[in-house]
């Protein structure tokens, strides 16, 4: 069970867990489709705290609250908060307690979330700390494949372009890895999965770690792209000898079985281009927009409205 508990990493979600909220987010699923009202959140708040930018995260999340009939308040731009006076992370985290009931947290640093916890009685959700971890969108990622394959055991999948610093990647390798799946890491050798996810995986014969596409993602039921992440570089030179290692485009398409998916956290950059977008294998907006009746799961299951 999840109700009051703060969910920092994909380790916080049981696999029991799991299968509830993905069961539950059908049920949302079904709710907005139907415009069915939804007010099992009424009186509830949400504080968002983002300290970094985000477009699909905190839109999501939010949107998930309103629809579960409750209220948000956010710190979506430091700059006018008094983070901006030196205001430190716990004191932030002691006030946001004090006027709301969860609290959902992106930081540029990694643990951050995990330290925010500690300041407040009230359930945190980590939305992306640094290089850290992403658990609710490796769930979004988990639903969308179920939904878009119908199964999750035992599938080829392929993780593109920044695997070190790609904290969706880090979560979701994680969860692949308890379901069997055949898992191919293709990144520029600077960019490679850290080496602690790597002695995570229980079965470390599951995984391929390959440095280019060609003749790698033939036989993908899933292809993951990620960006190569400029704000996670220190030197400008790296990110420019590295930006379009890996794009996909519709000659690449033509390789993959008619059976497959792409998805990518977004946003992108040049890793995926345009023409991609009409291919119904194309998943990327439809895994976007899944973020709503998951996180509606997710935060409806942490405040006890289900």
């Amino acid at each position: 069970m999840i109700k009051n508990r703060s969910i920092i990493t994909i380790d916080d979600i049981s696999d029991d867990d799991l299968n509830e909220i993905l069961t539950a987010a059908d049920e949302m699923d079904r709710s907005l489709k139907s415009k069915k009202k939804i007010n099992i959140l009424d009186s509830r708040v949400m504080c968002t705290l983002f300290y970094e930018p985000s477009t699909r995260t905190r839109l999501s999340f939010e949107s998930a609250m309103h629809r579960l009939g409750g209220a948000v308040i956010t710190m979506a731009d430091v700059k006018t908060s008094s983070v901006a006076k030196g205001e430190t992370l716990a004191d932030t985290i002691r006030m946001a307690d004090a006027y709301s009931d969860i609290i959902v947290i992106r930081h540029p640093l990694e643990g951050a979330a995990r330290l925010a916890s500690r300041f407040t009685s009230k359930p945190v959700i980590n939305a992306g700390d640094g290089s850290g971890q992403h658990p609710t969108q490796t769930i979004m990622d988990l639903y969308t494949i179920k939904k878009e394959i119908g199964r999750l055991d035992g599938l080829n999948v392929v993780l593109l372009g920044d695997l070190k610093y790609g904290r969706t990647v880090h979560s979701l390798i994680l969860a692949l890895s308890k379901f069997n799946a055949n898992i191919k890491l293709i990144s520029p050798p600077s960019l490679r999965i850290p080496e602690y996810l790597i002695n995570r995986v229980k079965n470390k014969k599951s995984l391929e770690i390959l440095d280019t596409m060609d003749g790698n993602i033939s036989d993908a039921d899933v292809l993951y792209v990620t960006r190569i992440q400029k704000e996670r570089f220190t030197d400008p030179n790296e990110y420019q000898s590295l930006i379009g290692s890996y794009s996909i485009n519709n000659s690449v398409m033509e390789t993959m079985k008619k059976t497959s998916i792409i998805m990518h956290p977004l946003p992108r950059v040049d890793e995926i281009a345009p023409e991609v977008d009409q291919d119904p294998r194309a998943a990327y907006f439809r895994q976007a927009a899944n973020g709503v009746p998951v996180r509606m799961a997710i935060v409806a299951k942490v405040l006890g409205g289900i």
